[in-house]
């Protein structure tokens, strides 16, 4: 008895720092999640892609990451700062305009990472205050061996949905997640011998087809070496060409299979000031749907100065510079179109860059513009 109000002061508390959600999930020796069961064949088809940290072997196992674990705390924040798609000026920009690309919508505020790991720490401080007994506890917010929309599941806090994101009936998939792995003995959210959440994705293949780059293999898989989010993202060297078409506009993430998601038609807007978009005030500029000749423009130190505390910095400089080019080469502007000289010139530059990474960038798409193509990303 005295674990289940354990549990409940926890996640009574992890409320009144902001979360969303909250559940517990069991650690055990004997208790094996299916879905990390299946991790090692994901791996070994080289799904991963140049993840390396995703082989850490204590990734199938919560065991081996804190000697005494038995309980995952795993909470939910909701980030769904703009009801707005991710297809903005995707297919056409009018001749008025500058060519813009798309960042998603995780990005748009502070960096996740520290919002969530500073609310979790605070909260293993209250444990500490709350709790007689001692114990040990991490908290990981992707930062960390644990798998969290998996452990999220089990937890009680929603279904892996065909896309691989963790949905939730209430709040749909715009939901960061975080974890505490503790030796506390908190009771499970799931009760002996319930079931997570049923899966209610149903016969819907919505996020499955909308997919440009065809990312997922089969439902409830994705190969990462084909998601729009690995490849501007996680993907240090050079996008595959003939990937690039088919990332659009796209210049940091992606949130087209969630942007389909029937279940995030009514997903709440967040009540988080630190997840709503940035705006620059000195020089107006904004994260959501920015113009691609600025971004293609920034120079290191802007980048720096401009994307302090922001998930932005995973990318780099040169990761966004370089998918700059490929939106621009995809942007569909053609002769006599007000930007098209700009963009041209931007690539220009670019293409002679001493960075060979970004020059190939910048002449493919300079060369794809040269096709003056008049339908958008065809």
């Amino acid at each position: 008895m005295l674990a289940a109000e354990h549990t409940l002061w926890v996640c009574d508390r992890s409320k009144a720092e902001g979360f969303d959600l909250c559940g517990v999930a069991p650690i055990a020796p004997d208790i094996v999640f299916p879905e990390l069961a299946r991790l090692p064949e994901w791996l070994a088809r080289g799904y991963a892609g140049e993840m390396r940290y995703l082989h850490d072997p204590r990734r199938a196992d919560p065991n081996q990451v804190l000697d005494g674990a038995r309980s995952l705390v795993v909470v939910a924040l909701n980030y769904n700062a703009d009801p707005g798609a991710s297809d903005v000026s995707a297919n056409h920009t009018p001749e008025s305009e500058s060519p813009r690309g798309w960042i998603s919508r995780y990005a748009w505020g502070d960096d996740y990472h520290d919002v969530i790991q500073e609310k979790l720490r605070t909260l293993i401080d209250e444990m500490r205050a709350h709790f007689d007994e001692p114990f040990v506890a991490r908290a990981y917010v992707d930062t960390g061996p644990i798998l969290e929309r998996v452990a999220a599941k089990y937890a009680g806090l929603g279904w892996l949905g065909k896309n691989t994101c963790l949905i939730n009936q209430q709040l749909g998939s715009w939901l960061f997640l975080g974890v505490i792995i503790t030796t506390l003995d908190l009771a499970p959210t799931l009760t002996a011998g319930d079931p997570p959440p049923s899966d209610l994705c149903g016969t819907c293949t919505r996020c499955l087809d909308a997919c440009p780059t065809q990312a997922f293999p089969e439902p409830y898989v994705l190969d990462a070496r084909r998601c729009i989010s690995y490849l501007t993202i996680e993907l240090r060297d050079s996008i595959p060409e003939e990937l690039r078409p088919e990332i659009g506009n796209h210049v940091i993430g992606c949130d087209i299979c969630q942007d389909v998601c029937p279940w995030n038609r009514k997903a709440p807007v967040t009540a988080a000031p630190e997840f709503r978009p940035r705006k620059f005030t000195e020089s107006d500029k904004s994260l959501v749907a920015p113009e691609l000749e600025w971004l293609a423009s920034l120079a290191q130190e802007h980048f720096r100065a401009f994307f302090r505390g922001s998930a932005v910095k995973r990318a780099k400089w040169r990761g966004l510079v370089r998918n700059a080019c490929v939106a621009l080469g995809n942007s569909g502007i053609t002769p006599g179109h007000d930007s098209r000289a700009r963009a041209i010139k931007a690539l220009d530059q670019l293409a002679a860059s001493d960075d060979s990474l970004i020059a190939e960038h910048a002449r493919w798409a300079l060369n794809r513009l040269s096709q003056n193509r008049t339908a958008g990303y065809s």
